[in-house]
């Protein structure tokens, strides 16, 4: 029996729901969603094994022009994406018009490897919206495979699925079969702890933010975990804490809940706020925080 194995690398601007469609693929929550650009800042592998394949799907941030090192450092991850994929999925959403970035657009009208361009959010939109959309981007991308997708509601994903399947290449698996993502438990950790911070926080707080894990210490019925939580400035830790520390209760509490279901154990978390002045533009704190990845 032959076996297939490749990489799978999603991209596209902010907010398409590359997050979303990789969850899908994957079939548990390793990236985190909300409504706010810039929401992924890594690139986060998904990995699903069958008896004859492997599917190593990539999340990358959304394509953005940097305005400081970190989100260069995020483009960075997107450059990455571009040099080992086996298949590259475009995705856009109804009624984008293009990519935000031409250097990137080029590569992809130029890939080596076949394109999937897959326009997301059609549950919104109307068959004349999407007769045009699907002619816009024949034109764009003569080379892509064009679907339609609604990945929030299943619709066309199991299609796309089989594409990617039938186009990767005969390899042995990259990783072990058991193995789910590249990211260690503390990762997730971080990312959902930063995700509640994006949902509960508004206008620059959220970017503001870096999350660390400095204890997760796993036993057979409780894992008890450590975060800190890295700001910017004094003004924006009073914030996070909020008045009589609720605003920062409300982040824990809604962070333990989505973590007990993530490892099916007990969570026991406690969050502090410290003051970490200019992460975001400092080239050893970034590489601390897991960008720079060059």
């Amino acid at each position: 029996m032959t076996h297939k194995a490749g990489f799978v690398n999603i991209i596209g601007n902010p907010n398409v729901g590359k997050s979303t469609l990789m969850n899908a693929f994957v079939g548990e929550r390793l990236s985190i969603i909300t409504s706010k650009a810039q929401t992924t800042r890594h690139r986060i592998l998904g990995i699903v094994n069958g008896d004859d394949f492997q599917m190593v799907l990539s999340d990358t941030p959304g394509i953005i022009k940097p305005a400081y090192e970190m989100q260069a450092s995020m483009m960075q991850f997107v450059k990455s994406a571009f040099e080992d994929a086996d298949v590259l999925i475009y995705m856009v959403e109804i009624g984008e018009q293009q990519l935000k970035d031409e250097a990137f657009f080029n590569k992809i009208v130029h890939s080596k490897v076949p394109v999937l361009l897959l326009i997301n959010k059609i549950d919104t939109s109307n068959q004349e919206k999407l007769e045009e959309q699907v002619a816009l981007w024949a034109a764009q991308v003569p080379n892509a495979e064009i679907y339609p997708i609604s990945a929030l509601q299943n619709f066309n994903v199991t299609e796309v699925f089989n594409r990617i399947l039938a186009l990767l290449p005969e390899s042995p698996p990259y990783y072990p079969k058991d193995t789910l993502t590249d990211k260690p438990e503390r990762f997730f950790v971080n990312e959902n702890i930063r995700e509640k911070i994006l949902l509960n926080y508004n206008k620059e707080i959220p970017y503001a933010v870096e999350v660390m894990t400095e204890e997760f210490i796993e036993d057979e019925r409780i894992i008890r975990i450590r975060s800190v939580i890295m700001v910017e400035r004094d003004t924006q830790k009073g914030i996070i804490i909020g008045h009589k520390g609720e605003a920062l209760k409300r982040v824990g509490m809604q962070a333990r809940a989505d973590l007990e279901k993530f490892f099916g154990k007990q969570i026991h978390i406690e969050l502090y706020v410290k003051v970490n002045k200019d992460w975001r533009s400092n080239a050893n704190q970034l590489k601390r925080f897991g960008y720079n990845p060059q």
